[in-house]
């Protein structure tokens, strides 16, 4: 709309002005050697308008050809980084796809049309590493970290093949020249803060950790958390060397990390050696609240030193009942009050998790039985139930189990990664029959007495009279008897027993062999069983079969023949 108003406005003036000159009087003189020209003054402005604007198209003229080699030039640069990008744009689809020798095409296209281009690199990387041509993506990343502009790529691509050739140093110096270049690189913090933590260089790692925070890679309670983490290990590392710093490095651990287990375990530790028991009660019962623990159970047991079994009993239950209903306070219930000998207490910690026992639960079932009655049968029976009987959590990561705490996953380098959880191996899926018992289980515990006996001596026979031994039997059941089976069942349980004594009996007796009331059909049957060959066994020769065509190594030397023969037995 104001284009048009002004446009219009212009046209006005332009008539307003040819309208003046038109009605101006006047002729204008010209004279130039012999010529003259005396012209009128609105002929004279119309000519001089014609000049101008011929001058001007003839300036367009000469100012394209002066500059048509450049264009051209231009154009034809224009067009081949056209085409470079186009090749670089197809050549990265080719990368997401998977079609290596296409990618290979577009970045060799790429690469003639444009050279410069900081994607055609990247491309010329990315397909090298596609084909497997590690030494030709080194190359092209090289070239990349040597520019300006795509240093830091250039870099991270280094970085990667460093560590898929198991270089780490060399991978931890690029990570390193990164952050210098770019404090804030979040793979090249994370790739040095790892190194460092794996090479024990806690306060290393603090400073990167710093650096993390003044950079806005993690908040602020990601950095508590973190820093209490290296803290605590700093603090284990140096608790049998520089004890007065591992102290002071776990107590300021305990408080940006309250929850953390092995550092409440160590500070409680010190804070009892101080003989400030309150307090250390406080630091566990604080994370045991949050993540109930086994260490956190047994230090809060020698909290106190010099406490009789009993009295850690006690002070075990009441931290159990802080999380009522949780298998680590069952345990540790159990283990104190088998310390105590306390067994009554210990099975009814146990018995909510009897029906689907974990490992530890079963362990302790057996040291029970073998403590409290000596019944190495039971005891047997629960060890082999702990074998097939759900894992307990331990301290993973990644995937990897560890015996004890790190601060660091070995398998990705990430802080902070290990938890106390049930190992993925572990986890019940569709199928039970790993964490089922079994009827043999179920038999050897219905069956098994309460207390072992020693077996007695079975009555002395003639030996025409003695029957087979079995490898099956029992030492204390007596196969000679007249009156009784091979094999007799277990005495009638008491009525307490009653659901045991209904289990299946746990030795079938054989069928093929007769009683031994009937002293002829026993007689029959030897002590010892020769082993014989069957019909179809053609057996082993003892003498291998000569063969003719066979090579003889040293043959024995014959006995010569003829009037030789002679000559030689009649001079011997």
């Amino acid at each position: 709309m104001y284009r048009i108003i002004l446009f219009l406005l212009l046209i006005a003036l332009a008539g307003w002005g040819a309208a003046w000159v038109a009605d101006q009087p006047g002729e204008v003189l010209m004279s130039w050697g012999g010529w003259r020209a005396h012209p009128p003054l609105p002929v004279f402005v119309l000519l001089l308008g014609i000049v101008i604007v011929a001058a001007m198209l003839a300036w367009t003229v000469l100012l394209t050809l002066w500059r048509m080699p450049q264009r051209i030039r231009r154009s034809r640069r224009e067009r081949r980084h056209a085409r470079g990008r186009h090749a670089i744009t197809q050549g990265l689809l080719a990368i997401g796809h998977g079609d290596s020798s296409a990618a290979r095409q577009h970045a060799e296209v790429a690469r003639r049309h444009a050279a410069d281009d900081p994607l055609a690199l990247l491309l010329h990387a990315q397909s090298a590493q596609l084909d497997g041509d590690r030494e030709g993506a080194r190359r092209a990343f090289h070239a990349m970290a040597e520019r300006k502009d795509t240093r830091l790529l250039g870099l991270r691509g280094l970085f990667i093949e460093a560590q898929r050739a198991d270089d780490p140093v060399a991978a931890v110096g690029i990570a390193e020249e990164a952050l210098k270049l770019a404090p804030g690189s979040t793979w090249a913090s994370h790739a040095v803060l790892g190194f460092r933590c794996a090479k024990g260089d806690w306060n290393g790692a603090l400073a990167i950790l710093d650096n993390n925070l003044a950079s806005g890679l993690i908040d602020k309670h990601a950095y508590r958390r973190q820093r209490g983490v290296l803290l605590t290990a700093r603090a284990l590392e140096l608790e049998k060397v520089d004890r007065d710093l591992s102290r002071d490095s776990v107590m300021e651990a305990i408080k940006l990390a309250p929850t953390l287990v092995p550092a409440a375990v160590l500070a409680s530790k010190y804070q009892s050696e101080a003989h400030q028991v309150r307090r250390s009660m406080r630091i566990v019962e604080a994370a045991w609240l949050a993540h109930p623990h086994p260490d956190l159970a047994d230090a809060y047991a020698h909290v106190r030193l010099g406490d009789s079994a009993r009295q850690r009993l006690v002070r075990v239950e009441t931290l159990a009942a802080k999380a009522p209903g949780h298998l680590e306070g069952a345990l540790a219930v159990a283990r104190a009050a088998i310390d105590a000998v306390e067994f009554a207490r210990a099975r009814e910690v146990l018995a909510p998790f009897i029906a689907q026992p974990t490992q530890r639960v079963a362990m302790l079932m057996a040291e029970i039985e073998r403590t409290e009655h000596g019944d190495s049968g039971r005891a047997r029976t629960w060890t082999l139930r702990a074998v097939r009987a759900l894992h307990d959590p331990v301290w993973t990561a990644d995937g990897y189990v560890s015996d004890r705490w790190r601060p660091v996953s070995p398998v990705s380098g990430r802080l902070d990664a290990f938890q106390w959880q049930m190992p993925l191996a572990a986890l019940p899926s569709d199928k039970n029959a790993a964490i089922e018992s079994s009827p043999f289980e179920e038999a050897m515990l219905a069956a098994a007495p309460r207390r072992v006996e020693p077996p007695r001596e079975p009555p002395q026979e003639s030996p025409a009279d003695a029957p087979a031994a079995q490898d099956n039997v029992p030492v204390n059941v007596t196969i000679n008897s007249p009156a009784k089976p091979a094999l007799e069942p277990p005495p009638a349980p008491p009525p307490t027993e009653a659901v045991a004594a209904a289990a299946p009996a746990l030795f079938r007796a054989r069928q093929d062999i007769p009683k031994a009331a009937d002293k002829a059909a026993s007689a029959v049957i030897p002590a010892v069983i020769p082993i014989v060959r069957a019909p179809d066994d053609p057996g082993i020769d003892d003498e291998a079969v000569a063969d003719e065509f066979t090579e003889q190594i040293n043959p024995a030397p014959g006995q010569a023949g003829g009037w030789r023969g002679f000559l030689s037995r009649w001079g011997n």
